[in-house]
């Protein structure tokens, strides 16, 4: 596959994504594996606040979040219970670890087509804080939740009640805000920046997570003992297998992600785009083939799903058929069934190396 992309033919999400409830069979998953927690509280109960302010960042900018506050007859219990949740996210629900924890304050996101929830959690002693999400349980970003706990160099922590979806905050620098503050440092390692962006986008490519322009992923810097490592992780999910074009789901195609692709063009060779995307292709089958029974029971589960549109789905089985010279994506019927084959065909690529 060609990497470096023609501008004229970048990717674009025309319509907003339908929202799909957890089914049985999925429900059932999440239970096996520890997912499906019963909470105190939930999505709905948050929404509930009677007031909200702007939230501004440091340089006095909106944020677009907005700090919410709830009726002083409800906010001890709900400051409470979101310890209680914290607890669980965190520890297993150990309540232990509350004692020194206070819930600083809520923000909701309304810019966010499903308006989530975040909650501050700071310690008391050493003033030390970390945040949380509440949002409303989406099948799609539960499916691309697991598939990056999976199969991505990655754990994910999060957990499910009902109707109600909690995850942990994801550190690291948006990619936005790399892009503005931090692309132009000379002491960045360009190549090490744009070899991780290259796997960051087959990462995405093969399991099909779609949308991840600079706004949606974060990039964590390691110091290393004579250089600096990169890591790109995607921190949103929303778009996990549902648009029908192929270029949703490869990273090089946003326009946002320019000025990191111009990286590469004249410090990485065609030969190093193929090493690092076969690299990265390896790195998959083997967590595949450690994942066993988890992996197939989840994409089994998702072929028998709906989690996106007909025209979605014939659209994207169609240009997969030809990327991969497959014809068997043309018998895809479901969404997750063109995933569960674009993971056999990392598999079949793995063993058969060309």
């Amino acid at each position: 596959m060609q990497f470096w992309p023609n501008f004229n033919q970048m990717a674009i999400i025309q319509n907003k994504k339908h929202v799909y409830r957890i089914n049985l069979p999925l429900r059932e998953y999440l239970v096996k594996y520890g997912r499906e927690v019963k909470l105190p509280i939930g999505y709905d109960d948050l929404s509930r606040y009677d007031n909200a302010i702007t939230l501004f960042d440091r340089a006095g900018q909106d944020t677009l979040w907005e700090t919410v506050f709830y009726p002083p007859s409800d906010i001890r219990d709900i400051y409470y219970n979101l310890k209680v949740i914290y607890a669980e996210l965190k520890t297993n629900g150990d309540l232990s670890v509350t004692r020194h924890l206070s819930v600083d304050r809520v923000d909701v996101c309304i810019y966010g087509n499903t308006r989530p929830f975040r909650v501050r959690v700071i310690n008391t002693i050493n003033d030390n804080f970390d945040y949380f999400y509440i949002k409303k349980a989406d099948a799609s970003r539960v499916y691309g939740l697991e598939l990056e706990h999976i199969l991505s160099p990655n754990r994910i922590s999060y957990i499910t009640s009902g109707n109600t979806l909690v995850e942990e905050h994801i550190a690291g620098i948006p990619g936005d805000l790399f892009i503005r503050h931090y692309l132009h440092d000379p002491k960045l390692n360009k190549v090490r920046l744009a070899k991780e962006f290259i796997k960051f986008n087959e990462r995405c490519f093969v399991r099909l997570l779609g949308d991840m322009h600079s706004s949606n992923f974060v990039i964590v810097i390691t110091p290393d003992f004579e250089e600096e490592h990169y890591r790109i992780r995607a921190i949103d999910f929303d778009q996990q297998s549902y648009e029908g074009a192929k270029s949703v789901f490869l990273p090089q195609y946003f326009k946002q992600n320019n000025p990191i692709l111009a990286l590469g063009y004249n410090r990485v060779t065609p030969e190093s785009v193929r090493q690092y995307q076969k690299e990265e292709k390896v790195m998959i089958a083997n967590r595949l083939n450690t994942a066993g029974n988890r992996i197939f029971s989840l994409t089994d589960i998702m072929a028998s799903d709906t989690i996106s549109t007909p025209e979605n789905t014939a659209m994207l089985r169609h240009e997969l058929a030809q990327h991969y010279h497959n014809p068997d994506f043309l018998q895809c019927q479901t969404m997750g069934e063109v995933v569960k084959l674009s993971l056999r065909q990392v598999l079949k690529e793995a063993e058969h190396p060309q």
